[in-house]
């Protein structure tokens, strides 16, 4: 009888930050919304408000977290139904310049070793996950349209 042990070479699947729900995510929308998994904002430490530092030189921005009562600070706020959290900061968009056309995705965001989020603004793509809410947002709306244009006849 032949060993089937010997023919088998397995290779260990490696785990890591790339799964859906346990990576860090974080976008910015073209309202100047920063919109955090509950993953990131748990590994962040789950602070109620954050301090929004950029860094010009290096095109980074820095979310520190706060107190909710110092100056500047932004409230970290719920975010939809999975723990997300919401920081509003139109402000962000209009003090520096920084102007989305789309909702991005922070590639590599990243805690350092003061605990800030930091946030690379060349490392961003187009969120796909923000394209697809939106998709199905405007497809609820037209269907709404058509429903209320088809009783009015």
């Amino acid at each position: 009888m032949r060993n089937e042990t010997t023919d088998i070479q397995w290779a260990v699947l490696p785990r890591g930050d790339n799964a859906r729900w346990s990576g860090m995510y974080v976008t910015l929308n073209p309202k100047g919304q920063i919109a955090l998994s509950r993953t990131t904002w748990e590994r962040f430490g789950a602070p109620a408000a954050v301090l929004i530092k950029y860094d010009a030189l290096n095109s980074r921005l820095a979310l520190c977290p706060v107190d909710p009562k110092k100056p500047n600070a932004y409230p970290v706020r719920t975010y939809q139904n999975h723990g997300g959290r919401l920081v509003r900061a139109y402000r962000l968009l209009t003090e520096f310049g920084i102007q989305p056309r789309d909702t991005i995705q922070f590639d590599q965001p990243r805690l350092d070793l003061e605990g800030q989020l930091i946030l690379d603004l060349k490392t961003i793509s187009i969120s796909r996950r923000a394209h697809s809410v939106s998709r199905r947002k405007q497809l609820d709306l037209a269907e709404e349209l058509r429903k209320l244009d088809l009783n009015r006849r």
